[in-house]
């Protein structure tokens, strides 16, 4: 038996926008990047119990039980009040999960999914809760056809990625900018280490995607073209570039004054990559994970 616990945000049985074919998305609750176009800043806390929360509820659907918020899902409304109360960006919505549990909802869809994506926030501070789920699923008959992917924002350490790296079957990594300080600007935090993953995973057949994500007057790729691009061609290959398209809809703070991305600023990136060699490209208006 594995009792070890995650704090998880959301669990959506099917989803084909979280890797290839269909997954089992599950959301991890807590993150160590702040950006500022984060369309799911509530996952980015973790609840200190403060209780903030609980006196605004219309459904009087929280409540603090030894120290600790309790909620009560059959009361709640997901009316968010809690969520825009939060000091934290944090989310009083998450529920705690072994890895036995969630083994058996896995197993549950195993019949009609190819594999599962953990995201978040950001999945790999939960480190040895995601290795022991990943090895719990490699090791079991009725579960080892399905690929295991994380999608992560790049700064576990390289010590982390070797970690996992023998039940993981790849990773999903956003590259924010390719500047030091615009990235510092959009999330808070260098991407030097970002970067170092990105090239790490690259180096051991383990980078599935490549993501990046086009504001308007915010990111730095046209500027920075030529460094960005002989970065990517130095990747395996195999490597997809996925350019998403920002909206600045159901953002907060100064994003939701940003301009949108439209289909020309996507196809003019989109050109100069492969007018440098970069042919696996895909671009999207619509799967947007402004994370």
């Amino acid at each position: 038996m594995n009792s070890r616990c995650a704090s998880i945000n959301k669990i959506l049985p099917f989803s084909c926008v979280d890797g290839p074919g269909n997954r089992l998305a599950i959301f991890l609750q807590g993150c160590n990047l702040r950006c500022k176009n984060c369309h799911n800043p509530y996952t980015m806390g973790i609840c200190d119990n403060c209780g903030d929360c609980i006196a605004p509820c219309p459904q009087q659907a929280l409540s603090l039980q030894n120290g600790v918020i309790n909620w009560n899902a059959n009361s709640c409304e997901q009316c968010d009040t809690c969520i825009q109360q939060c000091p934290r960006q944090s989310s009083p919505m998450t529920l705690t999960y072994t890895v036995d549990e969630l083994i058996a909802i896995t197993r549950k869809y195993a019949a009609f999914i190819n594999g599962i994506t953990v995201s978040g926030g950001e999945s790999t501070l939960q480190l040895p809760f995601l290795i022991d789920y990943f090895k719990a699923i490699k090791a079991a008959p009725d579960l080892q056809h399905l690929t295991c992917l994380i999608d992560s924002n790049g700064t576990l350490s390289l010590n982390g990625w070797q970690k996992i790296a023998p039940f993981m079957d790849g990773a999903m990594i956003d590259l924010k900018s390719w500047g030091e300080e615009t990235h510092i600007y959009l999330t808070g935090r260098s991407n030097q280490r970002i970067k170092e993953s990105i090239k790490w995973l690259s180096n051991h057949n383990l980078l599935t995607e490549l993501r990046l994500l086009y504001i308007p007057e915010k990111t730095d790729y046209l500027e920075n073209i030529e460094q960005l691009s002989h970065f990517i061609n130095s990747l395996s290959k195999s490597v997809l570039v996925r350019i998403n398209a920002f909206h600045n809809y159901g953002v907060y703070g100064e994003a939701k004054n940003w301009y949108s991305a439209k289909e020309d600023d996507v196809k003019q990136l989109k050109e100069k990559l492969i007018d440098r060699g970069i042919t696996s490209i895909k671009n999207s208006l619509i799967d947007l994970y402004n994370k």
